[in-house]
């Protein structure tokens, strides 16, 4: 595995663990948050948590698209997926949240909605095509790195005039939660441990660029160190925040110079700046309602957004009160510190959305057998 390989190699590993351990300063505690998902995923199955000194602690964040969808916008999904007119499409990890009372895409189905799972809104696209009979609807989640997808159907089914063809956008924007957890006296700090730098996330900055970031460096004094997903990826970004930290310095440092550039992927900024705008404020599971956090589409392509076709309303709900999804989220608990964890709430038999995504910090910790570990204290 070409290109693969050398990003996992176990000496090399060993070598920068070294170099970590030999910088990181005895009496000075590193906070850092990793952003994405996949960094938890990959910190947790290679180990690299393992291979850190006690005095370096990693926090996760809320950079999971599945995870932070509140019950709310799920909820007018399973209201589309009712109406017998419609197909609802979705990507795989979202047919198996829970709704309101549990209820998910996946028993909807088995009650008798057509919902499919797509792997792209081309996927959809398609769909919607070979069934002009039926009103498709895609649900569309996640970060900046699937909106540029989204725009580019939309933009086909303009072109195209489709009208059997809508999207359910929910769409969020990265930098807006980092801020928010920097800016929200609940969230800025982990009990009374502050964060003291962020992992960047990599597939994000390659559609934003890492010049996205550097006011949170500038006006927050926060280290931001855009990693790649490998092992080796993230141990290096590791000892780049300790260095900064060390230093007193506060930079937006690329590690990810492979595939990130300062100022992005500048076709895909301006398509989806064509096909949305953004929402005034938009609820975040673990966040709350957050300003200018999240996209819709432009009145412009008003008759492909399912909200405005459907004439839906959003309602919040709240999560089931048993569930730590929230907390965990924001990085004041762990996943073994929900009661709920390992017993009642399995990938089998999931409670929250963090043990269903595959980028869920639950799903993590169950995978990679941490759950059988002590929790180490938050002020370690």
């Amino acid at each position: 595995m070409k290109y693969i390989d050398e990003f996992r190699d176990g000496a090399t590993a060993r070598r920068v663990a070294g170099a970590i351990a030999a910088e990181a300063e005895p009496d000075h505690h590193y906070h850092l948050m990793e952003f994405c998902g996949g960094h938890t995923h990959a910190i947790y199955r290679y180990g690299v948590q393992d291979l850190l000194p006690p005095q370096v602690r990693m926090i996760h964040g809320p950079g999971c698209p599945v995870c932070v969808l509140p019950v709310g916008r799920l909820d007018m999904a399973l209201s589309l997926a009712s109406r017998p007119e419609v197909i609802l499409c979705s990507y795989g990890d979202m047919l198996r949240v829970p709704g309101s009372g549990g209820r998910s895409l996946l028993k909807a189905r088995g009650e008798g909605a057509d919902v499919r799972m797509v792997y792209s809104a081309a996927d959809a696209l398609e769909l919607a095509r070979r069934h002009p009979e039926r009103q498709v609807v895609f649900f569309a989640i996640g970060f900046e790195t699937t909106t540029p997808p989204t725009a580019v159907a939309i933009r086909q089914a303009h072109s195209e005039d489709l009208e059997n063809f809508s999207v359910l956008c929910n769409h969020v924007l990265t930098p807006a939660a980092v801020a928010n957890i920097l800016d929200s006296p609940a969230a800025r700090e982990i009990g009374s441990v502050p964060i003291d730098g962020f992992l960047g996330p990599a597939h994000v900055s390659i559609v934003i660029g890492t010049h996205a970031y550097e006011r949170f460096a500038e006006g927050y004094r926060k280290p931001v160190v855009i990693s790649g997903f490998e092992p080796l990826d993230v141990m290096q970004s590791i000892l780049m925040l300790i260095r900064q930290l060390n230093e007193g310095r506060a930079e937006v440092e690329n590690q990810y110079t492979r595939a990130v550039t300062r100022l992005g992927n500048v076709k895909a900024q301006d398509l989806c700046a064509e096909i949305f705008e953004p929402r005034s404020e938009f609820e975040w599971r673990g966040l709350g309602v957050v300003p200018d956090s999240a996209l819709q589409i432009r009145k412009e392509f008003g008759r492909f957004d399912a909200e405005r076709r459907f004439d839906l309303t959003y309602a919040p709900v709240g999560d089931n009160r048993a569930c730590e999804c929230g907390s965990i989220l924001r990085g004041v608990l762990e996943p073994t510190d929900c009661k709920l964890f390992g017993t009642a709430c399995t990938p089998e038999t999931p409670m929250g959305s963090c043990m269903v995504s595959s980028e869920g910090a639950c799903a993590a910790y169950y995978q990679y057998g941490r759950f059988r570990q002590p929790v180490k204290s938050a002020t370690a």
